[in-house]
């Protein structure tokens, strides 16, 4: 299993989701309560791919160490 290849790549989209954040923070025209309830979904994706990355982290350093043995 490539880590790294899937770690590049939720980064990328990690990075996709900040960008959609910064254009919802810097947007004047919605209010503070509209802005926190657009951003809660974008939140949850991000802790859910980091989540994510460290369980598949996991899985490849606990097969790693069972061909060792």
């Amino acid at each position: 299993m490539n880590i790294e290849l899937i770690e590049q790549k939720i980064n990328e989209i990690i990075t996709e989701l900040e960008k959609e954040v910064m254009v919802l923070v810097t947007d004047e025209t919605i209010d503070k309560q509209n802005t926190n309830l657009r951003m809660k979904p974008l939140a949850s994706a991000k802790q859910i791919l980091l989540n994510a990355l460290d369980s598949i982290k996991m899985v490849d350093r606990l097969n790693q160490e069972d061909l060792k043995k």
